[in-house]
């Protein structure tokens, strides 16, 4: 990986400094602010590749960036951080377009991993997207249960739903939600066992796109999972992939025996304007 420049907003003098050490210490460049309204008063938010911020009861650091990004129409990934598991924030940012979440304390691998992959994704699909109207397009994969085949599938999956219009791949959150919808097909569903095959089906128009994901396993009681409407249940470690999944995607459907899953996210701009719009309504109970 190549040096890049990341942005840390972060309070925490701690949690700030040991950010800034490990991401230092993998070469790039840091800058790190322990306030949020001083990060957004500066004047080359776009000349950074990663901006890494808390989520707080006080001041929601991390949807203040998102919306600030979003009013600019800057093409800069943010991954917000919480302590807290019951902290509505974390899923207003996600829906907001997120690109991923760190724990608090942190945990050093896990901050590298998904640095690594958040930065690699955003570089890969810098480039101004190209449009196909009025195409369909079919894919459909069949895979053994090997985790090493996922990122190659995943980023094609995501680039060709950008290329039809679906979403914008470096500010969308779908990687996420096919990452963990494969994750839990390959671990839970056929205990990663290799001669239990994956099928992944993407069915893509500039209208939505529908990912279809079937393991080869038993199954689970859907039923059984924890409340995906409910913010207190998203970092929970039971059934934790399907509330992600549940919180990113439009609609969210398991067949009856829990081994197949169908996924459905519509077209970006719809998309957002909606989201806008429910958020806009909670302010205004608020």
């Amino acid at each position: 990986m190549d040096k890049r420049r990341i942005l840390i907003v972060d309070p925490n003098d701690d949690l700030r400094g040991v950010l800034e050490e490990v991401l230092s210490e993998l070469g790039h460049e840091v800058v790190a602010k322990g306030d949020t309204r001083d990060a957004l008063s500066r004047g080359d938010l776009e000349g950074f590749d990663l901006i890494i911020s808390d989520i707080t009861d006080n001041t929601q650091g991390g949807v203040q960036i998102l919306s600030e990004l979003r009013k600019k129409q800057l093409l800069v990934p943010v991954v917000v951080s919480s302590e807290e598991a019951q902290q509505p924030g974390i899923v207003k940012a996600f829906r907001m377009g997120a690109a991923n979440f760190l724990r608090r304390p942190y945990d050093k691998d896990e901050l590298r991993n998904i640095v690594d992959k958040t930065l690699s994704y955003k570089l890969r699909f810098v480039e101004d997207l190209k449009i196909l109207p009025h195409a369909r397009e079919t894919i459909e994969f069949e895979l053994p249960s090997d985790l090493s085949l996922m990122n190659g599938v995943l980023h094609y999956l995501v680039e060709r739903a950008g290329r039809l219009g679906v979403v914008q791949p470096d500010r969308s959150n779908l990687f996420i939600a096919l990452d963990e919808a494969f994750v839990n097909a390959v671990v839970h569903g056929n205990k990663s066992d290799p001669r239990k095959l994956v099928r992944i089906t993407a069915e893509l128009s500039t209208k939505e796109a529908r990912f279809t994901v079937e393991d080869e396993g038993e199954g689970f009681d859907v039923q059984s999972l924890p409340d995906p409407r409910d913010p207190s249940n998203l970092f929970k470690s039971h059934g934790r992939g399907v509330l992600l999944i549940c919180n990113i995607m439009d609609e969210v459907k398991y067949n009856e025996r829990g081994n197949r899953l169908t996924m459905n996210k519509r077209t970006e701009d719809s998309f957002q304007s909606e989201l806008i719009d429910s958020i806009k309504s909670h302010n205004d109970k608020n």
